[in-house]
């Protein structure tokens, strides 16, 4: 349960900063309060990860999660250009998120 906690977690890190790039600087409530909402359960269920899981392993998955997950809704849903460059370090970002978490012992 506790790596289901730190991958929800770092979706909800996803749809955070999606809905704040939605919230236009948070002067559209409805985006706003999603921003608030989703900011909040991500660091619960980050909370609840961290319990049975060492801050060295839980925090960089979180935050890798949540910068690859937004480099995707960046790309599909906003249609930011990436160059080859950037998508090679992107793959970088993922292989470092997988390696992470095949050598931890947790």
């Amino acid at each position: 349960m506790t790596w289901f906690y730190l991958l929800l977690a770092g979706l909800l890190e996803v749809v955070w900063s999606s809905t704040m790039k939605l919230s236009e600087g948070f002067t559209r409530l409805s985006y706003s309060l999603e921003t608030i909402v989703a900011m909040i359960f991500s660091f619960v269920f980050l909370s609840l990860a961290l319990r049975h899981l060492p801050l060295s392993i839980a925090y960089p998955l979180w935050t890798g999660i949540g910068a690859v997950g937004a480099i995707l809704v960046g790309v599909i849903f906003f249609k930011d250009q990436l160059s080859p460059m950037t998508w090679f370090f992107v793959a970088l970002l993922i292989i470092g998120i997988i390696g992470i978490k095949m050598t931890s012992s947790h």
